[in-house]
């Protein structure tokens, strides 16, 4: 029996109603009053490859653009990231690698593909320095999940993380300073312990929290029904479930490391949900649906709001 979650999520015209609605919020957040253009390009974008990554992965065993749904959804839950160069640029990239790396599934010959992810991560270390944190995790995934790791991917992307480096290296040598250059390493030490909470704000700590028990539900669900799904699809969200894991761990240590973990769990989340709301049919489930619809939209009010 198909429910309405069911309904949704295989729908045709899904995206496209998920999109006006989209473009909707972000004009009622301020798009053109405040001129976010570069923003909203990034947001669209990074829709867009995480409608590529769907349809090249097949992330979901049957017909559903759920998985940018739930993208775009969640991206426009946290509005108080439309604002922020940092958090576009930064989603876009990491949208990007997600796009790149997991094409190279099994695949230990894909130097010119890892190179061309790992660039993408080294940009996106150029705008959050502590994305550098994630990369030993990546490494792991190369060797264990994705299978892709060989001395040559390896090599490749060690030089596509260090490219963007290169680049920006000319530009400090023709200043002759060095000051920035080496002042963004350094952030990679600074660690507050115990961290003073009180700088979180409201809405920051709503989507982390809307984030982490829907990202859970995800989660727990994906576990317990892998087996219908093919080897590559297991290993491509035990990757999600990790990421998703660690950047909520880190969160919850450093929070104010936000503009960068927010939009790394909103695109890891994003699979775990969608596979949740397209693949269940039961009344209970249809239940969650309205619920996390409801808290969603609620939420994505609050925040317009309240800026």
């Amino acid at each position: 029996m198909k429910r309405v979650q069911n309904k949704v999520a295989e729908s045709r015209i899904a995206l496209p109603v998920v999109a006006c609605y989209g473009v909707l919020v972000w004009l009622a957040a301020g798009l053109l009053h405040e001129s976010w253009w570069i923003q909203f390009a990034c947001a669209a974008a990074a829709t867009y490859g995480m409608v590529e990554l769907n349809n090249q992965n097949a992330l979901i065993r049957i017909y559903s653009r759920m998985v940018s749904c739930a993208f775009l959804v969640l991206w426009c839950a946290g509005s108080f990231l439309f604002s922020s160069m940092r958090a576009s640029l930064g989603i876009l990239c990491f949208v990007a690698f997600l796009l790149l790396f997991a094409r190279t599934y099994q695949d230990k010959e894909s130097t010119g593909t890892t190179f061309y992810a790992f660039i993408m991560l080294g940009l996106g270390s150029l705008i959050h320095v502590h994305a550098l944190y994630f990369l030993p995790v990546f490494w792991l995934f190369m060797a264990f999940k994705i299978q892709s790791l060989s001395w040559r991917t390896f090599i490749a992307s060690v030089f596509g993380v260090v490219l963007p480096y290169w680049f920006a290296l000319v530009w400090f040598i023709w200043q002759a300073d060095f000051t920035l250059f080496f002042e963004h390493f350094e952030q990679l030490g600074w660690v507050t312990f115990p961290y003073d909470y009180s700088t979180v704000t409201l809405p920051q700590l709503l989507l982390f929290i809307l984030l982490t028990v829907i990202g859970t539900i995800g989660a727990v669900h994906y576990l317990r029904t892998r087996y219908k799904d093919k080897i590559r699809m297991r290993m491509l969200f035990d990757g999600f479930i990790i990421t998703a894991s660690l950047s909520a761990i880190l969160l919850a240590l450093q929070p104010q490391h936000m503009t960068l973990l927010l939009p790394i769990m909103i695109c890891c989340v994003s699979p775990l949900i969608a596979h949740f709301l397209a693949l269940t049919q039961t009344r209970w489930t249809n239940i969650a649906f309205y619920v996390i619809m409801v808290a969603t939209l609620a939420l994505t009010a609050y925040n317009i709001i309240i800026d």
